[in-house]
């Protein structure tokens, strides 16, 4: 493994909190979220006990994907504010000791973007992949006097930046090596854009699609070799910032130099397994490729931890010290914990185990409410990809209240994601704060017990005691934690409970003999030192 600096100390501490910039929080009432909003709600942030947040692209963009098709890595989108509008975001988060990160997207542009354009037209442009006439199957024809075609990274208009091929083919002349022109510069590139938002204080980068870079690279060999080479760089030039990966296998992108990587809803049984093996319920947000199974976290009782528990072993092995793994309750492309058949009364078992694994928790805009993913929404910015993949459903307005729904109510319908009618059934921040019983105050909750006690921390040891219903599993060989997400009572003996103090539980009794009885929907986190000494 290459040795790197250690990550900076804050990262072992960090509690994510994923905002879709355009669906958080609107100052100005044009129906789309922007930096001010997010300005203004930095106190509920941090009240909840959040330190660190991530946003989704804000550069400039014509946002046929959301702002995943870049045209502009030096300013953001007009759209959300300007370059000090987040700057100020930054300088406020930062006086609540609360860091922000942006979304780099590393592998392709927006066909818009002027280095596009500029290849378009120029045959000896390397920048982006290019063919010639007869060109393999998946490339685009040129837009332009160029001949031939380009290949993308994702969407025809996301035209994949050259940073070379890992192996040569003789049918294939155009394939470019990695050490080639038109990949160093895009190489040097990536530096500039980080250093100059490193610069103006941003705390690090949340990396997508990090594993496309190099193409026909068996085993991304080419690719990890890019981001050692600019890990190196971020240790010496700017030590106190981090790189989040979206790779999916953190054996593979810690060692390549990421401070931590996400555990994801894509992929095998070697990665995507472990996420949708916890959440996913074959509603919402499914790819017809995927092994659907029993998720755990579902009232049937059919789901096993045990895929998720095997997934996280393996790579906490592998990373050992080096890196982290970390948990999300969904993100902008994944279904929300409340989906389809789930209900909000399973939702605190599934906090109080994402808040007590040793992973680095990120938390999805709108969970710690529990807003429902809200199916058949109509396309927007790119936001369907196939007949059972629409995102829409993740990306819906922040339920802050229900009077004005933080001004995205009273904007036209079709600037964002449909925002919502007012509804008894739709949880808001405002209803649950008034109500010390609510989600939200649990997860805050839960988000200072975790604070407080390093055992429970991505640093702390795991034993697991029982993979199953109830999953029991004991922290730091202190705190004991029992889940069970199924809607029937079960049961689990062990003698350490008898003792232990109650940090916070529903649904829960302990006998005398150590019986520990989990009702439907029950959590439990006791601490098993007698009266919960130091």
């Amino acid at each position: 493994m290459t040795s790197f600096r250690p990550a900076p100390a804050w990262l072992a501490d960090a509690v994510f909190y994923q905002i879709y910039p355009q669906s958080f929080a609107d100052s100005d009432g044009d129906g789309i979220g922007d930096f001010n909003g997010i300005t203004e709600r930095l106190d509920h942030l941090a009240w909840l006990g959040i330190n660190t947040v991530w946003l989704n692209p804000c550069f400039v963009s014509p946002f046929r994907d959301a702002g995943y098709d870049v045209s502009d890595y030096l300013n953001v989108a007009p759209r959300y504010g300007s370059n000090d509008d987040l700057a100020k975001l930054v300088d406020e988060a930062g006086r609540r000791g609360i860091r922000v990160l942006l979304d780099l997207v590393a592998g392709h542009t927006s066909d818009e973007h002027p280095w596009f354009k500029a290849a378009a037209n120029d045959p000896a442009d390397d920048r982006y992949v290019w063919a010639p006439e007869g060109h393999p199957d998946g490339f685009v024809p040129s837009p332009g006097t160029r001949p031939g075609a380009y290949l993308p990274n994702f969407f025809a208009f996301q035209p994949a930046l050259n940073f070379g091929y890992a192996r040569e083919n003789p049918a294939e002349p155009w394939r470019r090596p990695v050490d080639a022109e038109g990949p160093r510069a895009n190489r040097a590139a990536l530096r500039e854009i980080m250093d100059h938002w490193l610069g103006l204080g941003l705390s690090g980068f949340r990396v997508d699609m990090a594993a496309s870079l190099v193409k026909d690279d068996a085993g991304t060999t080419e690719t990890a070799k890019i981001w050692t080479e600019l890990r190196h760089w971020m240790d010496g030039a700017h030590p106190d910032a981090v790189l989040l990966s979206e790779w999916g296998e953190p054996e593979v992108s810690v060692p390549a130099g990421f401070h931590a990587d996400f555990f994801l809803q894509f992929g095998g049984p070697t990665d995507g397994l472990a996420l949708r093996s916890l959440w996913s319920n074959g509603e919402g947000t499914v790819d017809e490729n995927w092994d659907q199974l029993d998720c755990f976290f579902d009232p049937s009782g059919k789901g096993s931890p045990r895929p998720f528990v095997e997934a996280w072993h393996r790579a906490s092995t592998a990373l050992g010290h080096s890196g982290f793994i970390s948990l999300p309750s969904a993100n902008h492309d994944f279904s929300r914990l409340n989906c389809g058949p789930r209900t909000a009364d399973q939702l605190p078992a599934a906090f109080a185990f994402q808040l007590t694994w040793p992973t680095l928790p990120a938390i999805y805009y709108g969970d710690e409410i529990g807003m429902r993913y809200v199916p058949d929404l109509p396309e927007k910015e790119g936001s369907v990809l196939g007949p059972r993949y629409n995102r829409a459903g993740s990306r819906t307005p922040m339920q802050w209240d229900d009077s004005a729904n933080a001004g995205f109510s009273t904007a036209p319908p079709d600037r964002l994601y449909l925002p919502l009618a007012p509804s008894p059934n739709r949880p808001t921040v405002a209803a649950q704060l008034a109500d010390d019983t609510s989600l939200l105050h649990l997860v805050r909750r839960l988000l200072a017990l975790r604070t407080s006690s390093p055992e429970l921390g991505p640093g702390g040891s795991v034993e697991v005691l029982h993979a199953g219903y109830p999953f029991v599993y004991v922290r730091g060989g202190r705190y004991l934690v029992v889940v069970n997400p199924r809607r029937d009572a079960v049961s689990y003996g062990y003698d350490g409970a008898r003792d232990a103090r109650v940090l916070a539980a529903s649904g829960i009794r302990v006998d005398g003999d150590g019986t520990i009885t989990a009702h439907g929907f029950a959590y439990g986190i006791f601490d098993l030192r007698r009266g919960g000494g130091q």
